[in-house]
């Protein structure tokens, strides 16, 4: 039963965030953090079947290469999915953790649902493994199959599949909570542990849940049995995420990771007029009227609402259970994090409000916001977008909408049987409006690269080395996506968290300043230009891709005006670059003298 119920979750979880598994037959978004997540895949597959350091790697802003400590690398997934990789390819890889995270998400939430809704106990602790109750099934669908999570499947999978664990996590604590054994202390180490190695955010929410759940227990009546099982649980987690602590570590180190803006923090936030409205996702059954009064600071980052089914539902299982003490911790779970997540400021639709403003930083604050006073503590001030709090927040949400949704059963089924239909038209995402797609391969364009094994590195243009800081232009997807066929390195980067030094140094190389002038338009005097000559023979760039601007992120007709295409191919042959062949609308470039 276990087993068909999973089934039936991930095909629900396709389902809802159609057209996106349609991706699978070799075409992915046409975006960045997309073809970074492919790129991470094949990085991390590369370096296990080569038996070496995950969390550096010079094929990226090459010849300095990129500390990965800080990015979204996910080695545990890009662990786990290597035979995938290895076989089928990154993308494929990548494309089968978006299709199943939904589902995934589902039935982690179920499991830690049973431990707490009435009548599943039983069920949960294994005496009639059978059972199947509705009150799990229901608060699974809310968190999994939410609006919330699939739109981070579809723009941030490292955040989808982080959240996989706070279920997981929930369960492992309240079976710790109810016999403090050194086996469920470990499970529970373990799993916060590698939700580390999967999402440094969502390792932060699964600390704060923990924290949650355990300390009260602990306080209440202290034992040395509780003590003893807590510090073990948390010694596993050290030891199961000390990988990727040691490389935040080294990447914080000399130069240090550039931080992101701090207007980070007001940017990524909530809109209070949006967190307990209908779902956007009610425009794609052209019932967007409903929805009117959802908004959101930033496009295509995550979609702010519980939704108004999952709202009514959680309040009336709050009603229904409000004698048993959970319940209540449960709603603060829920409310404490939905404020959490307006972040420093109150933003009702198009209007910002900052009671009690102070500055932080260089901004506005209010000094009545609880994020405010969140983000000055230690370790706690990296979390920059407010608006994921609501993913754990979602965690309560979903487990009181479960007691709802049983109570409904019992007491009214045709009520039961309504509220089904409309929260299942809240569940999903279809993806952003419009969204163009890259394929996942490019074979006349990169078979000749491929052919060549020297290494050398590959430019392309637009050419950019990009984390919370950017030097130069964005650079096109396809590129990050192509390199994991011809495995060249490559002087691009893309990544989430990027060392000062890694900018810096890239910088410093004459030939890539020239590049980042001319892309911008500025002259380049006589001496710059003789200072990038020289600079060209010490690199060994063997390879130079110009992408047009239908290659590039975001593109619409009129788009990237501001790319001085005249101005690079005249700074190109000035260096000594010869036109080799063009593909698929791409102009592939060679240093003068090269062998093809």
């Amino acid at each position: 039963m276990q087993l068909i119920l999973l089934a039936c979750y991930l095909l629900a979880g396709v389902a809802v965030t159609l057209p996106r598994a349609t991706l699978m037959t070799g075409r992915l978004p046409l975006t960045g953090d997309q073809a970074q997540y492919v790129w991470s895949m094949w990085w991390v597959a590369h370096q296990v079947s080569h038996l070496s350091n995950p969390y550096f790697t010079n094929h990226l802003a090459a010849p300095v290469g990129v500390q990965l400590g800080p990015d979204t690398l996910m080695p545990l997934l890009g662990l786990i999915m290597t035979p995938v990789t290895l076989l089928f390819g990154p993308a494929a890889a990548y494309n089968v953790l978006v299709v199943a995270a939904p589902g995934l998400a589902a039935y982690a939430m179920y499991r830690a649902a049973r431990l707490w809704l009435p009548g599943t106990a039983a069920a949960a602790a294994g005496s009639s493994s059978r059972t199947i109750a509705v009150g799990p099934i229901a608060a699974g669908a809310f968190f999994g199959l939410s609006s919330m999570l699939t739109s981070q499947d579809w723009l941030h999978i490292h955040t989808a599949m982080g959240c996989v664990f706070l279920p997981l996590l929930l369960e492992a604590t309240v079976r710790l909570r109810r016999g403090p054994t050194v086996r469920r202390a470990i499970i529970a180490g373990l799993v916060l542990g590698a939700t580390m190695l999967v999402d440094q955010e969502s390792a932060l929410l699964a600390v704060i849940l923990a924290v949650l759940v355990l300390l009260p227990w602990l306080v209440r009546q202290p034992s040395m049995a509780k003590l003893r099982a807590t510090a073990i649980g948390a010694v596993s987690a050290i030891v199961v995420a000390s990988p990727q602590l040691l490389a935040m570590l080294a990447a914080g180190g000399k130069g240090g990771t550039a931080p992101p803006p701090t207007s980070n923090y007001v940017t990524y936030a909530a809109e209070l007029n949006s967190l307990f409205s209908p779902s956007p996702r009610l425009s794609s059954y052209k019932l967007g009227a409903l929805a009117a009064g959802y908004g959101e600071h930033t496009t295509a980052e995550l979609i702010t609402t519980f939704g108004l089914m999952l709202t009514l539902m959680a309040v009336l299982g709050l009603i229904v259970s409000w004698r048993r003490p959970a319940s209540k911790r449960l709603a603060l779970l829920w409310l404490g994090c939905a404020v959490l997540s307006l972040g420093p400021t109150v933003a009702i639709g198009n209007s910002q409000y900052i009671p009690f403003a102070t500055t932080w930083h260089g901004i506005k604050v209010s000094m009545i916001m609880p994020y405010t006073w969140l983000i000055r503590m230690p370790v706690l001030s990296s979390f920059r977008e407010a608006d994921r709090l609501a993913l754990l927040g979602l965690v309560g949400a979903a487990l009181l909408a479960g007691a709802g949704i049983d109570w409904l059963r019992q007491h009214s089924r045709p009520v039961f049987a309504v509220t089904v239909v409309l929260a299942a038209l809240e569940f999903g995402w279809g993806g952003p409006a419009g969204q163009p797609t890259m394929p996942t391969t490019l074979p006349r364009l990169d078979r000749p690269v491929a052919a060549d094994t020297s290494g050398s590195i590959v430019v392309d243009v637009p050419f950019m080395v990009r984390g919370p800081e950017r030097y130069g232009e964005d650079a096109s997807p396809a590129a990050l996506v192509l390199a994991t066929a011809d495995g060249h390195p490559r002087a691009i980067s893309y990544t989430s968290g990027i060392q000062r030094r890694t900018v810096s140094g890239i910088s410093r190389h004459a030939f890539y300043a020239g590049l980042v002038a001319a892309q911008a338009g500025r002259p380049i005097s006589a001496a710059e230009l003789a200072a990038a000559r020289r600079d060209l023979r010490t690199l060994h760039v063997g390879w130079l891709m110009v992408w047009p601007p239908r290659w590039l992120q975001g593109y619409v007709p009129g788009a990237y005006a501001g790319l001085h295409y005249g101005e690079i191919r005249s700074y190109l042959a000035e260096t000594g670059f010869v036109r080799d062949y063009e593909a698929n609308g791409v102009v592939v470039y060679r240093p003068q003298g090269a062998g093809r």
